[in-house]
């Protein structure tokens, strides 16, 4: 495998695990939430405001000095903590791209990876349901499928307001695939054959 594989998901349709197969599967390494520390690290922004803002759009407040050392990022810029946050994130995936081959999930790595090989992950409502409260049985049944429409909107208007693409459609990606009807061992050797074969 010598690409990049960057993999969006709805909420609940396994796309995180397809990915860390997909990495496991090659041998090559794996970045999810784990962008979050070490975008921090690089930017001098405090990893909690990192995870407070991710994947938010608009919140337009100053992060105190103490979060911040850097001119770029410094608060006389005024610049929004979100907008700040996805610079820094972004600068973290095409540093880690560059190093070689790897699964990144989420976070426009899409957009900002135009080399890489696109995917998108998608379940039907009811398969997303089944599987996060196989995941998490303390899960509110009730409240569920409120919180999965919840995130996925956060996902869309995040990745509408980045990109200008349309999240999910998918004419922005190399494969889309529904794991509720193909189940995640088949979208793993799809995406795997897939990629090996793209130019």
């Amino acid at each position: 495998m010598n690409k990049v594989i960057t993999i969006s998901r709805e909420f609940g349709s396994g796309g995180r695990e397809i990915g860390f197969r997909l990495a496991e599967k090659f041998g090559i390494p794996f970045y999810d939430k784990e962008l979050i520390s070490m975008a921090a690290e690089k930017s001098n922004i405090a990893e909690e405001v990192f995870h407070a803002n991710d994947e938010v759009i608009g919140k337009i407040e100053r992060i105190d000095h103490e979060y911040v050392s850097v001119n770029p990022f410094s608060p006389l810029y005024e610049v929004p903590v979100s907008d700040q946050i996805f610079l820094a994130q972004s600068q973290m995936i095409r540093m880690l791209a560059q190093q070689g081959p790897c699964v990144m999930i989420g976070r426009c790595s899409d957009m900002i990876l135009e080399d890489a090989f696109h995917v998108f992950i998608c379940s039907s409502m009811k398969k997303r349901v089944e599987r996060i409260l196989r995941l998490q049985p303390n899960e509110n049944a009730r409240k569920l499928d409120g919180r999965i429409r919840s995130i996925d909107q956060k996902r869309r208007d995040y990745y509408q307001y980045y990109s200008g693409n349309e999240w999910g459609n998918p004419r922005n990606y190399h494969l889309s695939l529904n794991s509720g009807k193909l189940g995640i061992d088949l979208c793993v050797e799809m995406i795997a054959a897939c990629a090996e074969m793209s130019r």
